[in-house]
């Protein structure tokens, strides 16, 4: 018998369990060597409730467990107006952004299944991560995303952009 899994709207009562999803991700990196990515604190529960409030938070749910969290946000995302070493594949089609994407360890398949779901709702998916986060890199790169070049942050800190759409 195969699990259920599902992606829905996340909603203020799913908050604790989005928290505890964060909290095991920011471990997780912590193991993998980074170390700086996702400092004590952020995602805040305020950011998380911001998410919510506007309808881009998803939690993704085995058998009504939640493993996973990202907000799916419509352009344009304003630290990705400059991108420096690189361009856009494309920068004048509509684009979605995965921000503060999410999982615990041990269950597989999350960003498959998170992607798979993106893909189907947006051709034109952007993502940033952290120079650290080489695991999410390898994701990316495997998924068919193209690496464009470096974006800032509001408070600075460089970021490695990427891109990837999916041709008609």
């Amino acid at each position: 018998m195969g699990m259920d899994r599902t992606i829905r709207t996340a909603s203020e009562s799913d908050i604790p369990g989005i928290m505890t999803v964060i909290s095991a991700a920011r471990e997780m990196m912590r193991r993998s060597g980074n170390p700086f990515q996702w400092p004590e604190g952020y995602p805040s529960r305020e950011m998380i409730g911001r998410d919510i409030a506007s309808g881009a938070g998803r939690v993704l749910e085995d058998d009504g467990v939640i493993v996973g969290y990202f907000a799916f946000i419509p352009s344009p995302e304003p630290a990705y107006s400059v991108i420096d070493e690189g361009e856009w594949l494309d920068d004048s089609l509509p684009y979605h952004v995965i921000h503060r994407m999410a999982s615990v360890p041990d269950v597989h398949g999350v960003f498959r299944s998170i992607m798979d779901w993106c893909l189907a709702r947006e051709r034109n998916i952007r993502i940033d991560t952290h120079r650290d986060n080489r695991v999410m890199q390898h994701c990316l790169r495997r998924a068919g995303f193209t690496y464009c070049g470096i974006i800032h942050l509001a408070n600075g800190e460089e970021r490695l952009a990427y891109q990837h759409i999916v041709m008609l």
